[in-house]
């Protein structure tokens, strides 16, 4: 090649606008700070300027909260249907097939169980990807056998909730799944095996109206917009104003309704602390039943 030609294709080299990823960076929401993605990601998209919890996805919170090589997932294949023939803007249907399409679930929940430091637990997640982490019947259902096997194995329980609430597409079916859900959780109860509830931001509606508030402990990651109604909506019905910070995890925490708020990156070995404290240091599923 002649040095005129490789003259010519350095200039070019130096002149081509070069292209940068668009999911390279990412403002947070809290201060404004831009962020560098892998960052991120290595601190489980916790900001590290001022501690914003950006969301996590469910499949990220298994990564966080269970010991490595030990998660096993149950219930794959439990999903909706469409008994009521549902369609609004879109047929009920049609929304279900996106949703599947775009998670790769059946449902808006991953249900299973693994160890957190050694202990068992059954763990269920809520996928906000899935029509807002909406409870339907495939979630009750789920939820309802993964706490039936906790009872059965004797095995102490996690669920990770954030959701929208209630699925409207299926009614009363949605509904039921509350008192389906908090009735396996009262023989939970009775049988002295532990359930810890951890609500993520946002979580509203059925989902707070049930299991998300019947915890041993109710947990909370800071910042969690935590509720039945959202504030606009209890703004608007009363005709007033707010308190300052209303229903966030921390205004919770004041009032009593959330026993700890924790940070994203201590949370693997804070449960694991509580979970030892119920457990009195022991594998629950041993003959000896636990002390409250």
């Amino acid at each position: 090649m002649s040095w005129l030609n490789r003259a010519a294709r350095g200039i070019r080299a130096l002149t081509q606008k070069k292209v940068v990823p668009d999911n390279l960076w990412q403002k947070c929401p809290g201060c404004g700070e831009i962020l560098y993605r892998r960052e991120l990601d290595r601190h489980w998209n916790v900001c590290g300027a001022c501690g914003y919890h950006l969301p996590l996805s469910a499949p990220r919170y298994l990564d966080l909260l269970l010991d490595n090589g030990t998660w096993e997932e149950l219930y794959p294949s439990v999903t909706s249907t469409d008994p009521l023939g549902f369609k609004d803007s879109k047929r009920y249907v049609d929304r279900l097939r996106a949703a599947r399409k775009q998670t790769g679930r059946e449902s808006a929940v991953i249900t299973g169980w693994g160890r957190v430091q050694g202990m068992p637990v059954n763990l269920a997640v809520l996928d906000f990807e899935f029509m807002g982490g909406s409870l339907g019947s495939a979630m009750g259902e789920k939820i309802t056998r993964l706490l039936l096997d906790a009872l059965q194995q004797r095995r102490a329980v996690i669920i990770v909730s954030r959701s929208g609430g209630a699925r409207m597409q299926e009614s009363l079916l949605s509904l039921m799944q509350m008192a389906k859900t908090a009735t396996v959780l009262a023989h939970l109860r009775e049988a002295n095996i532990p359930y810890l509830s951890l609500c993520v931001n946002p979580t509203y509606g059925g989902v707070t109206a049930s299991w998300a508030m019947l915890g041993d402990l109710n947990l909370a990651e800071p910042g969690a917009m935590i509720g039945f109604a959202g504030p606009r909506v209890i703004q608007q019905t009363i005709g007033g104003d707010l308190p300052a910070g209303f229903q966030s995890a921390e205004f919770q925490l004041e009032h009593g309704q959330v026993d700890q708020v924790i940070a994203r990156q201590r949370l693997k070995e804070t449960l694991a602390v509580f979970l030892h404290w119920f457990c009195d240091g022991s594998d629950i599923s041993a003959p000896t039943p636990v002390r409250r």
